[in-house]
C-alpha cells in the first residue's frame, strides 16, 4: 500500500534519485533539504514515515530526530536514518535517538524500499498491503474486501479504514483523538464525536455476522478491537 513519506536530504541529486525510486514503488514523497522545512511539512500533516539524512545544514538529522521523539504528536512516526557514517558507534547513536532503522550510503533502491516495507510492517501496519485476520474477520487492503466466515461484508470507505486501523492494532485502546489522527489524518479537523458515528456504522455492518462484538467500548478511554471477550 502506498505510504506518505517525508524525505529529508540536502543533496539535490540524491534527493531526486531517492524520490523517483520511491514514487516508482507507489509511495507519495514530500522532500525537504533541511530540518526547518521538514518541521513545517510535519506541522502541516504527519507522514507515514520519515527518511532522514544524518548530515543536514543547520540542525543535524540526529537532533531533528530527537525533537520528533520528544513531541507527543510525532513520537510514533517511523524514522529511517540515511548516512555515510559506517562506524558502529554512529549506528548506535542513530538508533538511540529513536530511529527505527539505519541505512548507510551508498544503498540500492531495492534495499531502501525493502527496509521501508519492513519498518512500516512493524510500526505502521495500517499502511501495508498485508491481509489481516482476527476473530473470524478477514480484511484485504488490496482488494478492499472484508469477509466473515467467507461471507462478504460491505463497508463504506471510512468504516473500512477504521476497521483496518483497529485490526492492525489489536488489543490496544485508542482514544477518539488517536483514531482521528490514525484514520482521518491529523491535518483533518473534524469533531471527536464523528468517531462514535462511524463506530456505530461499523458495528451495524458487522452485526449480521456476529463480529460486531470484536469492537469494544472502553468507558472513559475509547475503543479497542479484541477477540477476547
Amino acid at each position: 500500500m502506498a505510504a506518505n513519506i517525508l524525505l529529508v536530504e540536502d543533496e539535490p541529486a540524491i534527493q531526486t534519485l531517492i524520490a523517483t525510486n520511491l514514487q516508482r514503488a507507489g509511495h507519495t514523497v514530500l522532500a525537504a533539504g533541511d530540518a526547518e522545512k521538514a518541521q513545517r511539512l510535519v506541522h502541516e500533516a504527519l507522514p507515514d514515515l520519515i527518511l532522514l539524512d544524518w548530515m543536514l545544514p543547520g540542525m543535524s538529522g540526529v537532533d531533528f530526530a530527537r525533537r520528533l521523539r520528544a513531541d507527543e504528536r510525532t513520537r510514533e512516526v517511523p524514522i529511517i536514518m540515511l548516512t555515510a557514517r559506517t562506524e558502529e558507534r554512529d549506528k548506535v547513536l542513530g538508533l538511540e535517538t529513536g530511529a527505527d532503522d539505519y541505512i548507510t550510503k551508498p544503498f540500492s533502491p531495492r534495499e531502501l524500499v525493502a527496509r521501508i516495507k519492513a519498518v512500516l510492517r512493524r510500526r505502521a501496519p495500517q499502511v501495508t498491503e498485508d491481509i489481516v485476520e482476527i476473530g473470524g474477520l478477514r480484511l484485504d487492503p488490496v482488494t478492499h474486501r472484508v469477509a466473515a466466515a467467507g461471507n462478504p461484508i460491505n463497508l463504506g470507505p471510512t468504516e473500512f479504514r477504521l476497521l483496518h486501523y483497529l485490526m492492525t492494532h489489536p488489543e490496544r485502546v485508542h482514544s477518539r483523538t488517536q483514531l482521528l489522527d490514525g484514520v482521518w489524518g491529523d491535518h483533518v479537523f473534524v469533531e471527536e464525536r464523528t468517531v462514535d458515528v462511524h463506530v456505530r456504522r461499523l458495528r451495524s455492518a458487522l452485526e449480521p455476522s456476529g463480529t460486531d462484538a470484536l469492537i469494544q467500548t472502553v468507558r472513559g478511554a475509547g475503543y479497542r478491537l479484541s477477540a477476547n471477550q
